[in-house]
């Protein structure tokens, strides 16, 4: 079975309470139920971390024998050389996701050194971004 795993960044853990105005009402873990049902034919994982150390381990840890990543770096996406490198020494395909526009907020967030790292990058386009990255790699890297 095709393995897909999302890793999601800090403050992720507090969808649906964190600014919901800006992220949507709705927890990443019933979002998750729902992408599940969606696609039976992967198996699909998930995983989360505040801490860019346990990302990287997790990135360094699938990165050779999954089927693909979906990543949200989250503010790591703006700071950390670290998880950028680690993906370069992956062979597992990457797709970044962002549920806002991060190239239409604060300045700093226009920084990215994950893109450059992924085959893919989907930006503002709410939960659904995370949907339409499988989607992605369904169509562009496994049916290859």
């Amino acid at each position: 079975m095709i393995q897909i795993i999302i890793i999601n960044g800090p403050n992720l853990n507090l969808l649906g309470k964190r600014q919901p105005e800006i992220y949507g009402h709705k927890s990443f873990e019933d979002y998750f139920v729902e992408l599940e049902r969606e696609f039976p034919e992967f198996n699909l994982h998930y995983y989360q971390s505040n801490h860019e150390g346990d990302l990287i381990d997790k990135i360094q840890g699938v990165g050779y024998r999954y089927d693909g990543i979906i990543l949200n770096a989250a503010g790591f996406t703006h700071t950390s050389i670290a998880i950028a490198d680690a993906l370069r020494a992956i062979t597992t395909p990457v797709v970044e996701v962002h549920i806002t526009n991060i190239y239409e907020r604060e300045s700093y967030r226009h920084i990215n050194y994950i893109k450059e790292s992924a085959i893919h990058s989907i930006v503002g386009h709410g939960l659904p971004g995370y949907k339409e990255a499988i989607e992605y790699l369904r169509e562009h890297v496994i049916n290859k």
